[in-house]
């Protein structure tokens, strides 16, 4: 092969250059191959010591405005990228929707976005963010909805009106708004195809009861139901400045910022105050239940209904989750379930507070289907263990420095930290939480957890849900280690299987309310009501 000779000439003077790198190399002294005694690591990583983590909790009264109109306003100047990013925090989500049209504040925070203004049709209201290269996205959760904004410094002013124009006077495109719908039905009709979507719709109907906005999906006939008019009932109740904290990041001057918003929000008319999520009223059945599905892994969720977020014992809860099933490989499950025993790739269980009402804890995992009942039986197990002993002093002190050394995370960017500001100010958080959070965690004791543990978490009181086949799970291991018959004195709740457009029970499945004991084969759709989530 031959080069051209240029090419050749900058080969030979960049290997001149290697070459002159390796001699002056050769003749430095050879200290980096050679460090004194004292500057060598510790022979074990743990032997590392580190000074003292310093973090000072940002205040957020410090971060906090309030505009004429009483709208309070969250802002964080930097001036690192000529970039801004509003975010604008509404109350009410899923809570809100009408019981006979799951979904609709969700549709409804979809559409305020893509179903243009009532100044400009859908598509130049998207080329008109697309020529100032400026995001805006609008979306809900159970309780919030929230929509945020990214632009350029430079442009903020032609997007802030966009933006804001959006909120106050969205279009609600006819087109737009069939053409997300049948998106959502064709979504719907996939909904049986994954076994997960299966174990998280049929926990959701155990653990809070089918009458309450956590369990209830979007059907074909609610979907139907999401009508122009129906949104823009949703919008008149959630979008105005009596239901708003607004928090902006990124280059701006602080005065002028507030002074456009202000102007922006000119003239919007509040609206009467959004009301709290309501609480569950149907109470968890404890038992054993099954939801028909072939696949070659069972999938699996356990647990029982746990406690509110500013509750005394929710810091001590969630070292003992950590410690319990929390924190990965160093946790208890994890090491046994996957580590020690090879049951499955992912084992873990968790603790979620809620702001207005008791939340969870559960454990889920998967496994192939005649291991089901054995990882079953181990973590049951574990949860039992952490009731009747207290964990070591090394889990806690583990437990407790993760907590309290990754605690800087919740406030690692300015968009994070204003992100915890907004949502403290919304669900009125004590205003010392954080300031007090590491001294709490610090202040836990082994006995701590063995309280909590025995008040918290009970395995007679937890639901286990399987979803798998049950002809090969209910056997349980060749080595007779366990089976499905070791649990709730070997009844079994056999659920239907769903009809993903309508959530009504298959043809197949409907058969009479029958209870099989858990070691025996599954009649052909046999089910059972349960009072929680029939």
């Amino acid at each position: 092969m031959t080069f051209p000779l240029g090419a050749a000439v900058i080969m030979f003077r960049r290997t001149l250059c290697v070459l002159g790198i390796v001699a002056a190399l050769l003749r430095c002294p050879v200290a980096w191959a050679f460090e004194p005694e004292e500057a060598l690591l510790p022979a074990r990583p743990e032997e590392i010591e580190f000074a003292p983590l310093d973090f000072k909790v940002p205040d957020a009264k410090q971060f906090r405005r309030t505009l004429p109109d009483g709208t309070v306003v969250f802002v964080a100047p930097s001036h690192e990228f000529p970039l801004v990013t509003v975010s604008i925090v509404f109350k009410g989500g899923a809570s809100l929707d009408p019981a006979d049209v799951p979904g609709l504040v969700a549709s409804a925070a979809r559409m305020v976005r893509e179903g243009g203004t009532e100044d400009a049709k859908p598509a130049a209201f998207d080329e008109a963010l697309d020529f100032l290269a400026t995001e805006i996205g609008v979306g809900s959760n159970d309780a919030f909805t929230t929509a945020t904004m990214n632009c350029l410094s430079s442009n903020l002013d032609e997007s802030l009106a966009l933006f804001v124009g959006m909120l106050r006077k969205p279009g609600f495109d006819e087109g737009r708004l069939e053409t997300s719908k049948a998106r959502l039905l064709e979504a719907l009709k996939q909904r049986n195809d994954d076994a997960s979507s299966i174990l998280s719709r049929e926990w959701k109907r155990l653990l809070w009861g089918t009458d309450h906005f956590e369990s209830r999906e979007p059907t074909a006939t609610s979907v139907a139901a999401m009508t122009t008019k129906r949104l823009r009932e949703v919008h008149a109740r959630l979008f105005h400045p009596g239901n708003m904290i607004v928090s902006v990041t990124g280059d701006f001057d602080e005065p002028e910022m507030l002074g456009k918003l202000a102007k922006a929000f000119a003239g919007w008319k509040k609206g009467p105050a959004v009301p709290d999520p309501v609480a569950p009223t149907a109470q968890l059945s404890p038992g054993l239940y099954h939801v028909p599905k072939d696949i070659p892994q069972g999938k699996v969720v356990m647990g029982m209904r746990s406690i509110k977020r500013d509750d005394p014992d929710a810091i001590p809860l969630m070292i003992l989750n950590d410690i319990l099933g929390g924190s990965g490989f160093t946790s208890r499950i994890m090491q046994q379930v996957r580590s020690n025993e090879g049951l499955a790739y992912s084992a873990a269980s968790a603790v979620a507070p809620k702001v207005w009402y008791p939340g969870q804890f559960q454990a889920r995992f998967e496994s192939k289907n005649a291991t089901v009942a054995l990882a079953t039986k181990i973590i049951l197990d574990l949860v039992q263990g952490v009731r009747d002993e207290p964990v070591t002093y090394e889990e806690l002190e583990t437990a407790k420095l993760a907590a309290i050394e990754t605690f800087p995370r919740q406030f690692e960017s300015k968009p994070a930290m204003l992100r915890v500001f907004v949502n403290d100010e919304w669900t009125k958080r004590p205003a010392d939480f954080w300031q007090s959070f590491r001294d709490k965690v610090s202040a836990v004791t082994r006995e701590d957890l063995l309280r909590v543990a025995k008040e918290h978490l009970d395995p007679a009181q937890m639901a286990i849900l399987v979803v798998g086949d049950w002809e090969e799970i209910a056997v349980g291991d060749e080595g007779k280690r366990a089976s499905m018959a070791d649990f709730f004195g070997g009844s079994v709740t056999h659920l239907p299987l769903r009809d993903p457009l309508t959530l009504e029970v298959l043809p197949e499945a409907a058969k009479p309310a029958e209870a099989v004991p858990a070691g025996e084969p599954l009649p052909a759709g046999a089910k059972k009501p349960v009072p929680a989530g029939k």
